[in-house]
């Protein structure tokens, strides 16, 4: 399996953004700043708890980031109750914008728990390889059996 390289090509990630986006439409028009900043702070709190988890560089920071996204999706589908029994929203956006919520809540779960599974640490442990000093020597001092060396080394074609 591929590694992810970043953070959008997660499919939490992008769940969680078409939700935020899903609320902020939702909520456009709401009169009640109040409300309407906690709800899209709540949402918006989601996708960036994903990412910043992601860019944190351990496995442990991860997880710990994607717990705190899931209780944004949370916190997000207790202010649809709220704005449903205001009426700011009628039961069919309603339903769809906890439909959204709920989904992101069990993409984070289930993501939480490959990451937990996971044999990689994360990059602040990747090991990089250092390079050969005796290469290093022969690249900057002898470049032309630095060039015989590297062409010896190279994998031949499958026949």
């Amino acid at each position: 399996m591929a590694s992810v390289e970043k953070f959008e090509d997660l499919f939490c990630w992008v769940k969680a953004r078409e939700l935020t986006r899903e609320i902020y439409t939702a909520f456009q028009q709401c009169h009640d700043r109040g409300f309407k900043d906690q709800i899209q702070r709540a949402a918006v709190s989601v996708i960036s708890n994903i990412a910043e988890g992601f860019e944190r560089g351990t496995r442990q920071e991860f997880i710990n980031y994607l717990f705190i996204a899931k209780g944004s999706a949370g916190e997000v589908r207790a202010q649809l109750y709220v704005a449903l029994d205001i009426h700011y929203i009628n039961s069919e956006t309603f339903k769809h914008l906890n439909e959204l919520a709920i989904e992101c809540s069990k993409l984070l779960m289930s993501f939480v728990n490959k990451v937990k599974g996971g044999s990689e640490q994360g990059l602040q442990f990747k090991k990089i390889a250092k390079p050969d000093p005796y290469m290093e020597f022969l690249k900057s001092d002898y470049p032309e059996i630095y060039q015989q060396l590297q062409e010896q080394h190279k994998p031949k074609p499958a026949i």
